[in-house]
């Protein structure tokens, strides 16, 4: 793969890079660069979480190394019991892996880090406290602000969360770091601040937030917005009969957004054609090569929502089917961190 396919790859359904020419300087000058993303270990993670597993997938096919950051303290500092915080991070150690083997990526340039196993040593505690020296309270609020759930009596917790986001760039060894729009502030703030403490900045990579089932950001800690990784065919199908998918519209369309970040990639990657299945009646299946033809269908009224769902949720339950051949030992797991 020449220089121009691996950026090609890495831009495939980015928002934003920070900066493109620095890193196609990266991709001449280092033969394996290191890509680190981070995901605190706070709520079960769902489907959205695909999003950031196929694009370090293709991290992975540009060349790259990938470190996935486990992020268990800053789970406690965005407000996760410590009591549980293990717990936790054991169900994300389960199904991450899980996650990038269901779509099929070859996980031998993957390794996965605890964040704790690193970020409780005196020089990375010096380099937050170094850091705080130069960073503003209205800075590191702001950088966080998007991320942390402050709510009305913030704590001091979150504002250490970017200081040590942006250190981890460095004590990972990354070259890039990646992550979703939510995260800009941070990023950036990753940029200006490590050349403080006389660290280089980072490419930052982000991709767009997509939107939950009822046409709001996929969360966490809304199970009517999500499906989660655990969830049962029938759930599945439920879930996805009462997602927000009205004919013809594509904003905050959870169902397409879904399709065209995660489904159609795959099916791109391994040329296979998606399926809407619909009784002869209404028109017989059809077969669909790119997303652009099946939001363009769908845009014109030519695809029923409903026949867009049952296809969605066929697609979602294929995936999820490591998922369900573990889930009595997964389950197990995830009730002692989420109880």
């Amino acid at each position: 793969m020449n220089i121009p396919e691996k950026l090609a790859l890495i831009k495939r359904n980015t928002q934003e890079i920070v900066t493109e020419e620095e890193l196609t300087a990266l991709l001449k000058t280092k033969k394996q660069p290191v890509v680190y993303l981070g995901t605190a270990v706070t709520g079960r993670p769902h489907i959205g979480y695909y999003v950031w597993v196929l694009k370090m997938s293709d991290f992975l096919k540009a060349g790259f190394k990938v470190k996935i950051l486990l992020a268990d303290i800053h789970g406690a500092l965005d407000n996760t019991p410590w009591e549980i915080l293990e717990k936790r991070y054991v169900y994300y150690s389960h199904v991450i892996p899980l996650m990038f083997t269901s779509v099929g990526a070859d996980i031998k340039n993957i390794s996965i880090v605890r964040g704790s196993d690193f970020q409780l040593k005196k020089e990375y505690i010096l380099d937050v406290l170094k850091l705080s020296t130069f960073t503003s309270i209205h800075d590191a609020t702001k950088a966080a602000s998007e991320v942390v759930k402050f709510g009305d009596n913030p704590k001091l917790s979150g504002i250490i969360y970017p200081l040590m986001q942006a250190l981890d760039e460095e004590y990972l060894g990354a070259d890039v770091q990646y992550g979703g729009l939510d995260q800009r502030k941070i990023l950036m703030y990753a940029r200006e601040y490590l050349p403080k403490v006389n660290y280089t900045s980072r490419v930052e990579v982000m991709t767009p937030l997509i939107p939950g089932l009822v046409g709001k950001k996929m969360s966490a800690s809304d199970p009517k917005s999500k499906i989660d990784l655990l969830d049962s065919p029938d759930d599945v199908i439920k879930k996805l009969h009462g997602a927000y998918c009205e004919a013809g519209i594509v904003e905050d369309n959870g169902v397409l957004a879904f399709l065209k970040n995660v489904i159609m990639v795959i099916k791109q990657d391994q040329k296979q054609k998606f399926v809407i299945e619909r009784p002869e009646k209404f028109g017989g299946n059809v077969h669909y090569s790119t997303y652009q033809e099946i939001e363009d269908s769908f845009v014109q009224k030519k695809i029923h929502p409903l026949d867009l769902k049952n296809a969605v949720a066929k697609e979602i339950n294929v995936l999820l089917g490591p998922f369900q051949k573990n889930r009595k030992m997964l389950e197990k797991i995830s009730q002692a961190g989420y109880p």
